[in-house]
This record gives structure tokens, C-alpha cells and sequence, in this order.
């Protein structure tokens, strides 16, 4: 398929590079500033290697872009709150040329997600986002597999900097300002690392996950009572791990227990926090892992783990929902 991808960070670029072995072609690509376009195809390592020298990406404004020949909209713009732009309105211009969209922004599904269903519904185009909750982590495809209506229960690990933080924080009896100076110079934690330790990415993955259940318990036989349209940020209590203390770490180990940033989604509420886990349980990742446990009606309880962020990680959950759309 022919795509156009939609921001040139970590993972569309690593979309960029890796679609030519997956039977793709890029006929766009554009950051903030400018955009390469070719009919024909570019060549994603040569416009990449420019960039990374200081050049513009090509000679195009980003707005064209969103006007190219594509079959498929890779929108991988940073996640912004509110009213998710400028990735809400790349969304819908390509739902409205009856193009897919493939995400892997959280901010149009997070904050605007009926909004996003009420534009796929009168077009020819599909929205797709596995990459929007937890990297290579395949959450959605599993939910889809056993049918959302059936998931009654959602928890886990989304966010690798803070359980990087917590998992050495524990390991090493180090506090939170020294681990997450490491984390920085590691490059596992931003610059201004506040949208993960404070909760904000976990939730915002946390909210995707609801709506895709909300929706789900809203069809045929299995609607339960009290389940709404759409969930947003706000609709999440969240704490973050800035407080966490090693003093809380060493008496949970005392205890045979540990502290993790667990995300939990249940019908009509949706909770980010630290949460005292068995030390040698499920739950207890290390390090950047990732892990999502799935309650469900006669499959019962799921785990599924492994990489939940980084640049071909993340590209890989966006290749496959292209697969998907092939099928």
C-alpha cells in the first residue's frame, strides 16, 4: 500500500524505514517544517539521512502532505490533550478523501474518540491503533480476537519510564531523583519526563483501552448497564510516582511485595497509580517492559507482555494494523 506518514520522530521514521520490507511504499513524508512527496515513491533512508544532517526534509510545505496520492495516513504527530491537534484534523482529511488512517497519536482516541468513530462511519476509510496503547504489545488485535463485549477487566504496566524508575528504585534502595537522572542519561526518560511519571501517558493509553470496551459492551447481547459513549483524560483518576519514596519499596519488600504504575480499566472507571504488586508476580516487570492482564468471560485471565515503547517497536504495531487493512 502507498502511505503517508504524518510526523518524521522515532516512530514514523521507523515506519518510514521499515514499510519498503513490509510491501509498502512512502509516497509522503513530512515533520513539522516540511514535507517530500513522490507519486512514485521516496526513498525513506535518504530523506531520513537528511534530516539527521540538518537538512529539510524535502521542499514541500507539511500541509501538502495530507493531499498525496496515499492509500493510508501513518499519523504519528506527538500526542497532544485537549482537542488532540493537529492530529484530529489529519485524521479527518484523510476519512474525508475515503482514505485509512493508522495512528499511533493517542490524543485523537483519548480525547476525541466518538468524535473519530462518527468520521470513520461515513467513510470509505478505516481508523486503526494498536500502536496508541502499548507499543509492540498486540492489546487491541487481542481485545478484537476475543471481542471487546467480553473483556470485562483491563490492568497493567503502560509506561516503561516509570517502571524503569520503580524497578531500579527498588532494586538498588536509590531515590526517585537519582533514578530518574539515570533514566535521562540512559535516554529511557524525557527531558521533561512529567507526562510519564506523573501518570498522564498511562492514563491517556488507559481511556483508549475504555472506549475500545465501551464500545464493545455497547453491542448486542453483552451491553451492561451504566457503560457511557466515550471516556477522556478527565475522566481518569490518576497519580504519578514523583512521591514514591524508597522507604514505601523497602517495606513492601519486607512484605514480599513491590510497587508498580498500574493502570486499571473496569466498567465506568478508569485509574492510574502506584499499587503494591507481589514482588515475584505477574504484574512486576522490570525494567522497560510493558505488561497488559485481560479479565475475560470464559477465557479468563490473559497476560500478554514485552516492549511497550521505542521507535521500531511502536512502527511494528503500525505495520501491522496496515497489514489488517489489507486483509
Amino acid at each position: 500500500m502507498k502511505l503517508g506518514i504524518i510526523g518524521a520522530g522515532a516512530v514514523g521514521s521507523a515506519v518510514a524505514r521499515l514499510a519498503p520490507e513490509y510491501g509498502h511504499s512512502v509516497v509522503a513524508l513530512a515533520d513539522s517544517e516540511s514535507a517530500a512527496i513522490d507519486p512514485d515513491g521516496l526513498d525513506p533512508e535518504a530523506l531520513l539521512a537528511r534530516k539527521e544532517d540538518g537538512e529539510a526534509l524535502g521542499e514541500s510545505d507539511p500541509d501538502e502532505a495530507l493531499d498525496a496520492p496515499y492509500d493510508v495516513l501513518v499519523e504519528a504527530t506527538p500526542t497532544t490533550l485537549g482537542d488532540a491537534e493537529p492530529g484530529f484534523s489529519h485524521i479527518r482529511r484523510a476519512l474525508e478523501g475515503d482514505r485509512h488512517a493508522v495512528l499511533a497519536n493517542k490524543g485523537p482516541v483519548a480525547e476525541r474518540y466518538e468524535e473519530v468513530r462518527t468520521l470513520e462511519t461515513g467513510s470509505r476509510g478505516q481508523v486503526r491503533f494498536e500502536a496508541t496503547v502499548a507499543g509492540a504489545i498486540p492489546a487491541l488485535s487481542t481485545i478484537a480476537d476475543l471481542g471487546a463485549g467480553n473483556v470485562t477487566a483491563i490492568r497493567g504496566v503502560l509506561n516503561g519510564t516509570a517502571n524503569f524508575i520503580l524497578s531500579r528504585m527498588a532494586a538498588e534502595g536509590l531515590g526517585y531523583e537519582h533514578v530518574l537522572a539515570e533514566a535521562q542519561d540512559l535516554g529511557v526518560a524525557e527531558a521533561d519526563p512529567s507526562f510519564d511519571v506523573q501518570g498522564t501517558d498511562a492514563a491517556l493509553k488507559c481511556v483508549i483501552l475504555a472506549n475500545v470496551l465501551a464500545e464493545g459492551n455497547g453491542d448486542g447481547d453483552t451491553a451492561e448497564v451504566g457503560v457511557r459513549e466515550s471516556y477522556t483524560l478527565a475522566d481518569a483518576t490518576v497519580e504519578g510516582i514523583e512521591h514514591v519514596p524508597p522507604s514505601a519499596l523497602e517495606l513492601a519488600a519486607e512484605d514480599g511485595r513491590t510497587i508498580r504504575l498500574i493502570g486499571e480499566v473496569s466498567t465506568g472507571s478508569i485509574r492510574v497509580g502506584p499499587r503494591l504488586v507481589p514482588e515475584h508476580g505477574t504484574l512486576a516487570v522490570t525494567g522497560t517492559q510493558n505488561i497488559l492482564q485481560l479479565e475475560a468471560r470464559h477465557a479468563g485471565r490473559l497476560n500478554i507482555s514485552g516492549r511497550g515503547a521505542g521507535g521500531p517497536e511502536t512502527a511494528t504495531a503500525v505495520l501491522a494494523d496496515i497489514s489488517r487493512l489489507e486483509a
